[in-house]
């Protein structure tokens, strides 16, 4: 679900996990049909990553807790 938010509302994607400027500078890049699509994949790629931290912070708590 999330993904797909991130594709068709880039800005509303990084608004949603609390990055405010972020968005507000993915909202003046979608302005332009051009700047949608690096706005889109820039917003899909954040989200994979922050994704990825939070399985790699799981992972070592649960190492740490061995």
């Amino acid at each position: 679900m999330m993904t797909l938010i991130a594709i068709f509302f880039p800005c509303i994607s990084f608004l949603l996990r609390g990055k405010i400027l972020t968005s507000l500078l993915c909202l003046i890049l979608q302005f332009t049909l051009i700047g949608w699509l690096p706005a889109a994949i820039w917003a899909v790629i954040s989200l994979q990553n922050s994704r990825a931290d939070r399985r790699n912070e799981k992972l070592i708590r649960a190492m740490r807790n061995r």
